[in-house]
């Protein structure tokens, strides 16, 4: 509804449908496409009475055991769909990869020919890759494609950065040094004392922690770029502050830019030492951090 009051005029598929009657009153008001995948779900079209005709898909499960009518459900479902009165036909089919990061050992191809084994003689729209059966399952590319994590230049794969795919970064998170501390060998760093300085050391403190959504989980040696120089975390980070050790970078002064990721730090690399995924990461930045956007 948000993208329809921007002025966005192209189709928009709602992935998880509608949830009840009033839901669906304004799925039908702004023109929107739901997916279409509880029973619920299709006694609620066939007993609304709205002018709109909507575009709707069946969603398939095959495999993802998340949303979805079994393949065995499908024709029942589809004849239902087709039979309503607000339902345009042809009617669009899509399903979701569970594991197409995998490769061969994974699911994806039992998934796709499930699929395919569904639908088969339907017309209709199809879609079901996501960003790792775009970029690893040609055959999963079908009418439309839903990538996620590669639109912001992040690679879906554990064992490969958005760079190494060709991908660009779009989103970089950034702030600024607050203060520098110089640092004995033996002493301690931050909550728990969990970083101890091998050698006299110069810690730097960033303005962000995990009340901005920087993870907490982030080890120390997590990377991080001080003044467009590679750098370390050191110490837990706090909800406000991070300690970075930039020992060795004489150049480090108060307002230096720190990048936490973007096209300096890869988010894989963060995300990694964090024990959490890169999707995790960009949907954490909190309410307080400012945003902008840049010319590419």
């Amino acid at each position: 509804m948000a993208l329809r009051e921007a002025g966005c005029n192209s189709r928009i598929v709602l992935l998880e449908g509608f949830g009840d009657a009033s839901e669906l009153d304004a799925v039908a008001r702004h023109a929107l496409e739901p997916f279409v995948h509880q029973h619920f779900q299709i006694d609620l079209l066939e007993a609304w009475r709205g002018p709109q005709v909507l575009r709707a898909w069946l969603k398939v499960d095959t495999g993802m055991h998340r949303l979805g009518f079994g393949a065995g459900e499908v024709a029942a479902a589809a004849a239902r769909l087709e039979a309503c009165r607000c339902v345009a036909n042809p009617l669009s089919f899509a399903t979701h990869l569970a594991d197409a990061e995998c490769g061969e050992g994974g699911q994806a191809r039992a998934q796709l020919a499930a699929f395919a084994k569904a639908t088969a003689g339907r017309a209709g729209e199809r879609s079901i890759a996501n960003s790792a059966g775009l970029i690893a399952w040609p055959e999963a590319r079908a009418d439309w494609v839903r990538p996620g994590i590669m639109l912001y230049g992040i690679s879906p794969f554990a064992e490969r950065t958005g760079a190494e795919l060709g991908l660009e970064p779009v989103m970089t998170f950034e702030t600024r040094v607050i203060a520098l501390k110089d640092v004995a060998a033996g002493e301690r760093v931050g909550y728990g004392g969990s970083w101890t300085a091998d050698r006299p050391s110069r810690i730097a403190v960033a303005a962000v922690g995990y009340g901005d959504g920087y993870p907490r989980g982030a080890a120390n040696g997590t990377p991080v770029a001080v003044g467009g120089t590679l750098a370390a975390v050191a110490g837990r980070p706090s909800m406000d502050m991070l300690t970075i050790d930039v020992t060795g970078q004489s150049r480090v002064a108060v307002g230096d830019r720190v990048e936490l990721w973007g096209r300096e730090v890869p988010i894989e690399r963060v995300a990694a030492a964090a024990g959490t995924i890169a999707y995790e990461l960009t949907c954490r930045v909190g309410r307080r951090v400012s945003f902008a956007t840049r010319d590419a």
